[in-house]
């Protein structure tokens, strides 16, 4: 194989190796300069859309690196699926490590990782948490830490899966014998700004080689249905349009109790269809996962746990009845629709109502009295230069393990603790009780309005009377030039006439003085720094880092002086 002057394979060597030993025609946009990227040793953050190669980034780098190559990933199901997938190509046989296996099986794949048999281990952050795992990693020497569906770390890492926000910590406990760590590759289908930059920052990695793919898949049609009439309405209309879909389908809801009656709903139609939601036996879940990537069913009914990592390329349309969180969880969902690139349906079943429930989840906070029983409890295993371990702090203030994990990131985020991952995971205080507490309230009040604003910019994508397109690929940061004329907007002809409108109001802001462009830095007397995301006609979007998505008049800005150039 040739190489550079540096001993590193050239581009066209990966481009041959991917056809020889994958099969593929040629690289895909973003691919080669990712591997490159990590074959140079820098770390990478790649955002592709899904069906476009993101896995074979990782796994064509992992041909060329020294060492075993660790593979986090969230879901067993998605686990299961990955190390069959790489089995079927034949490159590199992977295991993975995880509850569901028998000591024996995973005593057998730390086997065939310590031999050579095996160069791929998939595990989740919870395993990666235990100090037996890491040692055993650690023996190992990987070269490449992959961290798969990366926007998990923003969206669960603060709520129910809290050592996802310590992957950072991971890596750096991960230094082999020659003083270096693993070079760490992040990969995620939909990552708005936000979301990226947070990734970054909790794996540690700021500096990281940011590859951004486009984030239109316009063979995807996009709609809103409004429903005012009430929820029995919109249950009609939810089934009558899951009913007349091609098929098959993933409608989204937002409880357990949902997806039974839909699913009971549909099945009363004649479809082949299956809920699917937390609450069923592991057993179950895994048979409705199987029986819809096989075709044996038309239609599943799921709450946000099903889809992730499903590799169907034939499902038709993705249906929302109820509203997600922010339109980083509607797209990365909606992309589970028409991965083989042949038309198909994304709706949205939308009532103004449904964002109550949305804003209620949004605007809670950390307990305080349980915030105070962790700081106390770390202040006073601190004391006198000791340090208290993180399951001595957890016993102190009487909560379980992942609830006080997630505090204690907050307090760390805040700058009132050290955590360490060395022996039992000690942590170690640095200030009062009350200061940290009061700085860690006021770190989750940041990202409250944040997750307020992100709320709000879906309900502009429900509400907006131009081009859907354009609005969801602006929240992204990527530019639209024209309608795409395949949305519901576009097909009523509304999109064309705000579109219009908006370029005359545009012309005339631009004479103003308020000619702000798309990734403008600016700043504001209140809310600090930001990014002009998009702009639409008289008003301007900026993406502001502490306080999320903002909508502005552009005359308002310009008259009162509202921003400046950053």
């Amino acid at each position: 194989m040739s190489s550079t002057s540096t001993g590193r394979p050239t581009r066209e060597d990966v481009e041959r190796t991917a056809r020889e030993r994958f099969g593929f025609a040629g690289l895909r946009p973003g691919q080669g300069e990712a591997v490159e990227a990590l074959l140079a040793g820098r770390d990478v953050l790649a955002v592709m859309p899904t069906g476009r190669g993101k896995s074979a980034v990782y796994q064509l780098a992992a041909l060329w690196m020294p060492g075993p190559t660790v593979v986090v990933s969230p879901l067993i199901a998605l686990q299961r699926d990955q190390v069959e997938a790489l089995a079927r190509t034949g490159v590199r046989d992977a295991v993975a490590v995880n509850s569901s296996q028998s000591a024996r099986e995973n005593g057998a794949a730390w086997e065939a990782l310590s031999t050579g048999g095996a160069e791929f281990v998939f595990l989740a952050p919870e395993q990666l948490a235990r100090e037996d795992v890491r040692e055993r990693l650690r023996a190992l020497g990987p070269s490449l830490f992959v961290v798969d569906e990366a926007h998990c770390v923003s969206s669960w890492g603060h709520d129910f899966r809290p050592d996802y926000l310590r992957l950072g910590d991971v890596v750096t406990d991960l230094v082999g014998p020659g003083g270096t760590r693993p070079v760490v590759c992040a990969l995620t289908a939909t990552a708005a700004p936000p979301v990226r930059r947070e990734v970054l920052s909790r794996l540690g990695i700021p500096g990281a080689d940011v590859v951004v793919q486009g984030f239109d898949r316009p063979n995807i049609h996009l709609e809103v249905l409004h429903e005012t009439d009430g929820e029995a309405a919109k249950r009609a209309v939810v089934v009558e349009r899951a009913a007349t879909a091609a098929k098959p389908g993933i409608v989204y809801v937002a409880t357990r109790k949902d997806a039974e009656a839909y699913a009971d709903d549909l099945s009363h139609l004649g479809l082949d269809v299956e809920a699917y939601h937390a609450g069923l036996s592991a057993d179950d879940r895994t048979w409705v996962h199987e029986a819809f990537t096989c075709g044996d069913l038309d239609v599943v009914v799921a709450t946000s746990a099903f889809g992730m990592g499903i590799d169907k390329p034939d499902v038709r349309f993705v249906l929302h009845a109820s509203v997600p969180d922010s339109l980083d969880s509607y797209y990365q969902e909606v992309g589970r629709a028409g991965r083989d690139g042949e038309p198909s349906l994304a709706t949205l079943c939308y009532r103004p109502e449904d964002l109550g429930l949305q804003r209620f989840h949004a605007g809670g906070g950390p307990d305080v009295e349980a915030l105070a029983a962790v700081a106390g409890a770390v202040h006073d295993g601190g004391a006198d230069g000791a340090v208290a371990a993180a399951r001595d702090v957890r016993d102190a203030a009487g909560l379980s393990a992942s609830r006080t994990t997630s505090l204690l990131n907050l307090l760390e985020q805040a700058g009132a603790v050290r955590v360490t991952r060395g022996g039992a995971g000690w942590v170690d205080a640095s200030v009062p009780v009350g200061a940290a507490v009061e700085r860690a309230l006021e770190l989750a009040a940041e990202r409250r309005r944040t997750d307020r604003s992100r709320l709000e910019m879906l309900r502009g994508y429900a509400e907006t009377t131009g081009c859907r397109r354009q609005f969801l690929l602006g929240y992204f940061g990527e530019r639209l030039e024209q309608p795409c004329g395949s949305c519901d907007t576009c097909t009523s002809g509304s999109a064309a006439r705000v579109h219009a409108q908006k370029q005359a109001v545009t012309a005339d802001a631009a004479g103003a003085g308020g000619g702000w462009a798309v990734d403008d830095a600016v700043e504001h007397a209140s809310w600090g720094p930001g990014v002009v995301m998009s702009t639409d006609g008289d008003r301007i979007t900026v993406l502001f880092e502490r306080e999320g998505y903002k909508t502005l008049a552009l005359a308002a800005v310009t008259a009162g002086h509202l921003l400046t150039a950053a």
